[in-house]
């Protein structure tokens, strides 16, 4: 049994080593092969042109800021290629030491850590080339950039040559900015032949800057010009000897500094030719829109004027007429008025309204009277007077309206009255008609409810017939009665007809009952009861319901047979 213990112990042992040398030759085999790695990158890193690159920037004898540049990327590189490849050499030579001295796990920390040091060599390495390619090729696109800003700068002395006189007096000060692009320009041709692009290309920007912002200026000047030198002028001009031959005229203007304001305007056309000489385009484009808003106000005083004289001239009778012709009817409807208010009740203060129309054309009437001399001694404006004609207008025509409501209205009542007096005739017909068709039916009586109905609609009628007699007739109470008679009537009629409807079918009901009066004592109750309801209490309805439920028990449908063939047989029965 011990022999076992130790066989098995031994064998442990043996497997347990096995482990940790394969798993050692594992981890020694891994770190070799990014060690391996390492050494490929670095030497694809040697082989990469740098020197060479250097070398070909340095016989391009670079100065001034170019040249501060190129010292640093070369120093750069010198401390790449000695310091940082050495410390690169160190570390592999470290990671190849502890690999073969089984020191896997150090050995694994060591060529991470070359790995990093290889990854900043490779990121500063192209930094450098590409600051060496970026001096390489400064030149050659300044040179091609300049040449573009060139074209337009020639085309901008061009154009202030051919077309000075559209620049007015911002001519001097264009050529002043141009002429300091020039020097500008001269400044980097300088710089970039001497060998310093990157100092260059700062100014070359700066004067591209500039070149474009005075090409934006000489397309901005002669629009601006040509409303300061040509239009605004002429506009001003125009405006102030169309305002002398008005006045001489003898127009007026509400305007109390109308001359004022022209001066005022010519004073910002002044002001703004000082700001061109400065070329503060965009100020005086502001100036210029303001300018042309108050022309624009300026000739719309004078067209409101002219407008409104021509309007005057061609109304100034209408109006006369129109206010005479309202005080006409208006006096005339209160003749109507008077006249009809002793026949008639007036509900609407009829009077009261002609009245306050009377009072709106006296004051229309007096404000038209007053503005008469004020014309003739041209001491009012014509848009004023205009004015108070559109509002007149305005306030006449409402008038006129409402006086031909109220006249309407007054026609209205003749032909209500008249109209209710026909009424009363047919609502008496009718009344009479359904009095004798009642009678012609010989009922043995008529129920207290049907003749108090049949009263209250008499009386209804008799009452509008009073309404109708007064010595002033109250039209809406008359017409409320008409609704009410007519109401009543309607109703009545339906009643009578009901009420002899029912008076026929129970007769009927009760003759085709008596086949049944001997063999079923209930249909003899119902007969005896509906005789009584029939021909003392005159409730015809009733009889109807009490015989015609008692035929329906013992044979269904005989009411509704009966019914029908009386419906459509009632000329017969």
């Amino acid at each position: 049994m011990g022999s076992n213990v130790y066989i098995g112990i031994v064998i442990a042992i043996i497997i347990v080593a096995a482990v940790i040398y394969g798993v050692g030759f594992l981890m020694r085999r891994k770190n070799q092969e990014r060690l391996t790695l390492v050494e490929k990158r670095k030497e694809d890193l040697f082989d990469l042109p740098v020197i060479e690159e250097v070398d070909e920037v340095k016989k391009m004898h670079l100065v001034g800021q170019s040249q501060n540049t190129f010292r640093e990327w070369n120093q750069k590189w010198t401390d790449i290629s000695t310091s940082s490849f050495a410390e690169l050499e160190s570390q592999i030579f470290e990671v190849e030491n502890l690999n073969e001295t089984f020191r896997f796990f150090k050995a694994k920390a060591a060529v991470a850590e070359a790995e990093a040091t290889m990854d900043e060599m490779e990121q500063q390495v192209q930094e450098i080339r590409d600051g060496l390619k970026e001096l390489r090729e400064s030149e050659e696109r300044n040179s091609l950039e300049v040449q573009q800003a060139l074209d337009v700068y020639e085309e901008l002395k061009q154009n202030l040559r051919d077309s000075g006189d559209e620049f007015g007096p911002a001519y001097p000060e264009i050529q002043k900015q141009i002429r300091n692009i020039e020097i500008e320009f001269t400044q980097f041709v300088t710089l970039n032949t001497s060998g310093d692009p990157v100092e260059a290309r700062e100014v070359l920007e700066t004067a591209e800057k500039h070149t474009y912002e005075v090409d934006d200026l000489m397309k901005r000047v002669p629009t601006v010009f040509e409303e300061l030198n040509k239009t605004f002028p002429a506009q001003l001009k125009e405006i102030e000897e169309g305002y002398k031959k008005l006045v001489k005229e003898e127009y007026v203007f509400p305007e109390e500094n109308f001359q004022g304001e022209i001066k005022r305007v010519s004073r910002r056309v002044e002001n703004s030719l000082e700001d061109l000489a400065k070329a503060e385009v965009a100020t005086v484009e502001v100036a210029n829109r303001d300018t042309a808003s108050d022309i624009d106000a300026l000739y719309s005083v004078m067209e409101r004027e002219i407008d409104a004289r021509r309007y005057v001239n061609k109304n100034r009778q209408t109006i006369a007429d129109y206010i005479e012709h309202a005080t006409r009817n208006n006096r005339q409807l209160l003749i109507e008025l008077d006249h009809t208010s002793q026949s008639y009740t007036l509900n609407h203060n009829e009077l009261g309204r002609v009245r306050g129309f009377q009072t709106e054309i006296e004051e229309i009437s007096r404000r038209h009277d007053n503005f008469v001399p004020q014309m003739e001694k041209h001491e009012i404006a014509y848009s004023e007077v205009q004015g108070f004609y559109k509002d007149a207008y305005k306030i006449l025509d409402d008038v006129e309206n409402q006086q031909i409501e109220i006249d309407n209205s007054l026609r209205e009542l003749r032909k209500g009255e008249k109209v209710a007096q026909e009424k009363i005739e047919s609502f008496e017909f009718k009344l009479r008609n359904l009095k004798r068709y009642v009678e012609k039916q010989r009922l043995p009586g008529l129920s207290g409810e049907y003749l108090e109905f049949f009263f209250m609609a008499t009386d209804r009628i008799e009452e509008l017939a009073k309404a109708l007699n007064k010595i002033r007739i109250n039209m809406e109470e008359v017409n409320k009665l008409v609704a009410i008679c007519e109401e009543d009537l309607e109703m009545l009629d339906e009643r009578t007809t009901d009420l002899v409807d029912a008076a026929a079918l129970t007769e009927q009901m009760m003759q085709y009952a008596n086949r049944y009066r001997h063999s079923h004592p209930d249909v003899r109750a119902s007969i005896d009861r509906a005789l009584e309801l029939f021909t003392k209490e005159y409730r015809y309805q009733d009889a109807l319901d009490e015989i015609g439920t008692a035929l329906e028990r013992v044979e269904p449908g005989a009411f509704k047979r009966i019914e029908d063939f009386y419906f459509n047989n009632r000329d017969l029965v």
